[in-house]
């Protein structure tokens, strides 16, 4: 009897290498759609453009103390000041046709809309730069041009190696006007004024305690 392709590939498992097998369940680079990305079961976080998706590196504990201090601080604004909700990854958000993010942090006005149920955009997202060279390229620069061409109003970078807090604000469909906070300043947002943080106790949440 001849071997199917999957059986072709790998007879019997082995320990220590990747479970090539599971691979199978899923489309081939390029060929994912929507519904595929949106049909995946827990794991790690996944973003999905184009047809491709790409699997980001697991957070470290100094990563998700700051975004949950930030969380924290933000649900508490705005379920004082705002109609709307905060959400924290992992949740898909819809930027375009073909293109989702999962930013750390998410700020959905109440009147925004909803794919599928999940946001369709947002009005304000945080992202922590992960320590990767890839992770900080994708939070510095390529995020930057995306959620700016998503219409998303303000965009928090926390940059913990660099100890910065950049916002960057919606203008003329371009993050025109953008703002870089050290330690000793207070990060103060225009999308939800009145919310402002100091960016020592941003940076120093990462210690936990």
């Amino acid at each position: 009897m001849s071997k199917g392709f999957a059986e072709s590939l790998v007879d019997l498992p082995k320990a220590g290498e990747p479970a090539w097998r599971i691979a199978l369940f899923y489309p081939e680079q390029g060929g994912w759609t929507e519904s595929d990305y949106l049909n995946l079961d827990g794991g790690p976080l996944v973003e999905f453009e184009s047809g491709f998706v790409e699997v980001l590196d697991l957070p470290t504990k100094e990563h998700q103390r700051i975004v949950q201090f930030l969380f924290v601080l933000l649900r508490a604004f705005v379920s004082a000041h705002c109609r709307g909700e905060v959400f924290i990854a992992p949740l898909p958000v819809r930027l375009s046709p073909g293109k989702f993010r999962e930013p750390d942090i998410v700020y959905v006005d109440a009147d925004r809309g909803e794919y599928k149920g999940f946001p369709d955009g947002a009005d304000m997202v945080i992202e922590v730069v992960s320590a990767a060279a890839d992770g900080r390229r994708r939070d510095t620069h390529t995020k930057v041009t995306e959620y700016a061409a998503a219409g998303i109003a303000e965009y928090w970078i926390i940059d913990p190696e660099m100890e910065t807090i950049t916002i960057n604000h919606l203008v003329n469909c371009s993050y025109n006007a953008v703002f870089s906070f050290r330690r000793g300043d207070i990060a103060r947002s225009q999308r939800l004024p009145g919310f402002e943080v100091p960016v020592d106790d941003v940076l120093n949440s990462a210690a936990g305690g």
